[in-house]
């Protein structure tokens, strides 16, 4: 059973310690992850496994499955559980259709868009809305100006649609900016940062990271597993994927997020750690990010319960600081994702 931590020191809201990511949940076919997506009645009994296993926390957003995915997650959770008794996050700002003002994070789409997911979600508000990039670092999207988004999510915060915003992947001085410039007109505050972190990339403890333990803000890394390579799921090389996700279309993006050179090296370390301790890789993961500073509810992906199962362990597994030290030496620093838009 999985235990529960604060979610940050900004709010008191309590969740598990990991969070369930909803990307591969929704209609198969629709979207840009629909080669690898579990319909209704495939996911469902992931979410009852979830729920049995203490974890109440999702993770989802609008341009999953372009919609289909809080359909599907707001149908299953009403079914299953009472709204009291779960915290979701849902995501704004990336193009929903063709025309320029279903995306960005213009007050017009803010206020809109969430108002659609609610209705996908079934839902009256959801515990946090987390803009799903910077105001500026939207594709096809005119930069917003950045009091615009700020005072709109204070809006959807004071009209009780949002319990809670957060933020994910961008520039620490660009969230360090929302930060005082929210702080400067008395608008909401960010209480979490979903940002791309795990072994294989670390580019994010220079700046980001620390400055979100520094101000209390919880860091809720996404690809806590990059995407299967610390899984085991590609054997040495992007040619050896071995599920449907490493296998189709979705490849071309892991392979534009995971470009460094000891990043099967550092994998493989993984996999005899695991080995060593009687464990999956996947579980050895999550432990080392379970060990860093801020870290809050890491956001998993799973197509089974036994993958799940595996990780709800993993938040028991405890390393030790040689064993951190065997997994971390390899690693060299890569060009920040951000810097080549594609993080």
């Amino acid at each position: 059973m999985l235990t529960t931590t604060q979610l940050g020191k900004k709010t008191a809201l309590s969740v598990p310690k990991l969070c369930l990511g909803t990307m591969n949940f929704g209609e198969p076919g629709r979207g840009h992850q629909g080669d690898w997506t579990l319909g209704i009645d495939d996911a469902r009994p992931i979410f009852e496994a979830a729920i049995e296993s203490g974890l109440f926390y999702f993770d989802t957003a609008d341009i999953y499955g372009v919609g289909a995915c809080e359909e599907v997650v707001g149908q299953i959770l009403r079914e299953l559980i009472p709204r009291e008794e779960y915290v979701i996050n849902t995501k704004v700002s990336m193009p929903m259709g063709r025309n320029p003002n279903l995306g960005g994070l213009s007050r017009k789409h803010i206020i809109e868009g969430l108002d659609n997911s609610l209705k996908r979600l079934g839902l009256e508000y959801v515990d946090q809305l987390i803009i799903h990039r910077h105001p500026h670092g939207i594709p096809g999207a005119h930069p917003a100006p950045i009091e615009e988004t700020l005072e709109a999510l204070h809006d959807v915060v004071k009209a009780g649609k949002a319990m809670h915003i957060g933020a994910s992947s961008m520039f620490a001085w660009q969230f360090a900016e929302l930060q005082m410039t929210a702080r400067l007109n008395g608008w909401t505050e960010f209480v979490s940062m979903q940002n791309h972190y795990n072994l294989i990339y670390r580019e994010e403890e220079r700046e980001m990271n620390p400055y979100c333990v520094s101000t209390g803000v919880a860091l809720q890394p996404w690809s806590p597993l990059a995407r299967g390579i610390l899984a085991g799921a590609y054997r040495g090389s992007m040619d050896g994927g071995t599920t449907n996700r490493s296998k189709g279309q979705d490849r071309a993006r892991t392979e534009s997020l995971y470009r460094g050179e000891m990043d099967f090296a550092i994998a493989d370390r993984v996999m005899n750690l695991a080995d060593r301790e009687g464990c999956r890789p996947a579980q050895i993961a999550i432990a080392w990010l379970l060990s860093k500073p801020g870290i809050s509810s890491p956001v998993i992906g799973v197509s089974r319960i036994e993958q799940l199962t595996q990780l709800v362990e993993a938040c028991s597994l405890e390393l030790t600081e040689e064993d951190i030290n065997y997994l971390e030496e390899l690693y060299k620093p890569v060009e920040n994702l951000l810097t080549l838009g594609t993080s």
